[in-house]
């Protein structure tokens, strides 16, 4: 299920269901809303997107209630996540899942938002979106997020790459599959539990933050995943960006000790980093190592 493309006039819901929009989020926030504005688009925030109940944040019950409006209201086409944060995953049993069938649109964001993209999708069928979140379409020193959005969500391009993207063979071959991930530690807390997702002939794509997941860290989640079979179900791996000092694709490597025939590329134009590629999540894709961009999508992700 795919959903419509953007066009002037339309209306874009802003929602938080990871940390909420500060005072010191609000410069960033409204250079973003001149941005939007620019192109000819209506920004709507959702009443509980600055609340701050918990002294951490709105109520999980709170954030749910945007996101169930803005899937609801029929004037609103896209919904972003405002920014990142920690706790995303509190809204998944208070989501009203059968409105959001009801109601396919594009829903967009990263970091924290890649437990709500991946359960959405997994829950409803639903292809969501891995890209910029509200504020990082002006805080990060780029246009290349913003480009994204209009080529993803109002040109309904679906190339995966810019000219100057550069791509890595970290193992060779092809493979096929619906994409699947985001941030490496929030991905593989879907691994298991009542909130699991599916990754069987999946291709997984990953990214981390290293100033909260140091080489140990990253270490963890793949094994959690190695021990969960999560390698033994999917058909290749896209990996992001990364900047610690050792590589995210070779603390991998020695993870999957040579057992696992999937290829294994790498780019950096995801992830936190000032380009931010629109992944859609649950969109079939199609790696070949031997193609200058290695990967590409097999099926439209708008309509």
């Amino acid at each position: 299920m795919i959903p419509y493309r953007l066009k002037k006039g339309d209306k874009i819901g802003i929602i938080a269901p990871s940390s909420p929009i500060t005072k010191d989020k609000l410069e960033d926030i409204n250079n973003s809303i001149t941005l939007i504005e620019s192109s000819g688009f209506e920004v709507v925030f959702g009443k509980n997107v600055f609340k701050n109940t918990l002294g951490y944040g709105a109520t999980a019950k709170e954030k749910a209630e945007d996101i169930n409006y803005m899937f609801a209201n029929t004037e609103i086409k896209a919904i972003f996540c405002a920014t990142g944060g920690a706790n995303s995953n509190s809204t998944f049993e208070y989501l009203d899942y059968e409105t959001i069938k009801k109601n396919p649109k594009i829903i967009c964001g990263f970091s924290d938002s890649t437990s709500l993209l991946n359960i959405i999708t997994k829950e409803t069928g639903l292809v969501t979106f891995n890209g910029s979140t509200f504020k990082a379409l002006t805080s990060w020193e780029t246009e290349y997020s913003y480009k994204q959005i209009i080529n993803k969500f109002v040109l309904g391009e679906t190339k995966l790459a810019e000219e100057d993207d550069k791509f890595y063979c970290i193992k060779e071959g092809t493979s096929e599959g619906k994409l699947i991930g985001g941030n490496l530690s929030l991905t593989t807390n879907l691994v298991s539990g009542k909130y699991n997702i599916d990754f069987k002939d999946k291709i997984l794509f990953i990214e981390e933050l290293v100033y909260e997941a140091d080489a140990e860290m990253v270490s963890n989640s793949l094994y959690r995943m190695k021990q969960n079979g999560v390698f033994d179900k999917i058909k290749g791996i896209w990996v992001g960006n990364y900047e610690g000092e050792i590589p995210l694709e070779k603390i991998l490597l020695d993870t999957l000790e040579g057992d696992y025939n999937f290829p294994i590329i790498k780019s950096n134009n995801f992830g936190h980093t000032d380009r931010k590629m629109v992944i859609p999540v649950g969109t079939r894709a199609r790696i070949d190592t031997t193609k200058k961009v290695k990967i590409e999508l097999l099926e439209n992700c708008v309509k």
